[in-house]
């Protein structure tokens, strides 16, 4: 049996062990009502190491198994549990990358580089608990240090957010040391590049075969993300007659829009209907007596793997036609047609062919461009009653009518009366009451 008992604003958790000999826990910022909870377990755990068991209630099981861990190491120090044994670095980040079965290859690969960060500054066998607030800063000063991107830094900080999170909720640390560092991903307009329709045209003629074409127009025109949508997509994703086709989205799936329906945009019409007479041609020649031929199977048959690196190829295509590679190069392709699209069609639209959130296109994609400054500064959009070759300063309507008070009902006359009232000089005080001086 144990007992709760408070002393000098404290509670202090008292029992008798099997040699007899008083123990004593003291527990700090909790109430009453904790405390006789607390006392309660102890008792159990005291009681089942005098009878040398291990067999206690599920209830002083379960709360066992969720206390933090310097409750955990009080109980120990009296000799009611054993040690846990330390959780260390490389072993736990293993295993919750492991456990994570439900991400994507591509989140796979981002974990995996954020552990490698992580064991290379902490050390593989770092004790968990060890690692404070302070070291987090450490670590994100050792990312600055390896001339990394603020955008990099920050997911790699916010990785490593989740993954003390996690510990967290398996009670193995008692609070987060990343907790409070800085982690959303901010645009960075430096790294926005438009693809004119001039440029986009002497790429086009660059690209090697139509699958090449294919893939630009895509991603152009179609504003798909390169590999993951453009390898996904389908023949029978196409709806010719409706001018419209399926995208599926494995980046937007687990947020309940694995698609989206996108128009069949002209320009990427042209290209994907040469590329299905490519495909028609293929056809086995059995069955080109048929008055209607189903052409399925992917899109682009060349690149089956969304790991295959796309970007050095484009990269060489772009050189090929004249022009500087860009930053971002295949993702520039996608904010391009968004810039796009956003000028001449509501952004509700934009956003769900785009497959995206407004607040996402406003921040990673939306580019501002030196054009909209010049239309604004030459075409400005005036009131329509007002003519548009007028300047701002003479916009305001010629003789205006102005009113008279004398002929509101409110003030009828009123001329006349404060003509005959006496005038008196204002004081030094002015307007203001008189007021003792502080």
């Amino acid at each position: 049996m144990a007992s709760a008992t408070r002393i000098d604003g404290a509670w202090k958790i008292r029992f008798y062990d099997g040699a007899g000999t008083r123990r004593q826990i003291h527990l700090t910022g909790a109430n009453q009502r904790t405390a006789e909870n607390f006392a309660r377990h102890v008792g159990i755990l005291n009681t089942a190491k005098i009878l040398n068991t291990a067999d206690i209630d599920r209830g002083t099981a379960l709360w066992l198994q969720g206390l933090g861990q310097s409750l955990y190491d009080k109980l120990a120090a009296v000799g009611l549990v054993a040690p846990r044994a330390a959780a260390v670095l490389g072993a736990f980040l293993a295993g919750y990358v492991q456990d994570r079965p439900d991400t994507k290859p591509a989140t796979q690969r981002k974990f995996g580089s954020a552990v490698a960060h992580l064991v290379a500054f902490f050390g593989e066998n770092r004790d968990l608990r060890s690692i404070t607030r302070g070291d987090a800063d450490g670590f994100r000063a050792f990312l600055y240090r390896q001339k990394q991107a603020e955008n990099t830094v920050r997911r790699y900080c916010g990785l490593a957010k989740q993954f003390f999170r996690a510990a967290l909720r398996r009670h193995l640390i008692d609070e987060n040391p990343f907790g409070d560092q800085v982690a959303a991903v901010r645009g960075n307009a430096a790294k926005f590049h438009f693809i004119t329709r001039e440029d986009a045209g002497k790429i086009l003629a660059a690209c090697p075969d139509v699958q090449w074409r294919m893939i630009f127009a895509l991603c152009r025109w179609g504003g798909l993300r390169c590999p993951s949508e453009v390898l996904a997509l389908r023949w029978e994703h196409i709806a010719w007659q409706e001018r419209r086709f399926t995208v599926p989205s494995s980046k937007t799936e687990h947020h309940g829009k694995g698609v989206r329906i996108v128009p069949l945009f002209p320009e990427l019409a042209a290209v994907l209907t040469e590329g299905f007479d490519v495909a028609l041609q293929a056809i086995d020649a059995a069955k080109e007596g048929k008055t209607r031929v189903t052409v399925g199977g992917p899109v682009i048959t060349r690149y089956r793997e969304a790991t295959q690196n796309l970007r050095t190829t484009f990269q060489k295509i772009v050189i090929r036609a004249g022009l500087k590679p860009w930053p971002k190069l295949l993702q520039n392709l996608r904010s391009t047609r968004e810039t796009e699209l956003a000028e001449a069609f509501p952004l509700q639209a934009v956003t769900a062919w785009m497959g995206n959130s407004q607040l996402v296109a406003a921040k990673h994609y939306l580019q501002l461009r030196d054009e909209h400054f010049e239309r604004a500064a030459t075409d400005p959009q005036t009131d329509p009653q007002t003519d548009p070759n007028t300047s701002a300063s003479d916009s305001r309507p010629k003789n205006p009518k102005r009113r008279n008070p004398e002929k509101h009902r409110v003030f009828r006359g009123s001329a006349d009366l404060f003509a005959s009232l006496p005038l008196a000089r204002m004081g030094d005080e002015g307007l203001e009451p008189p007021t003792s001086s502080l």
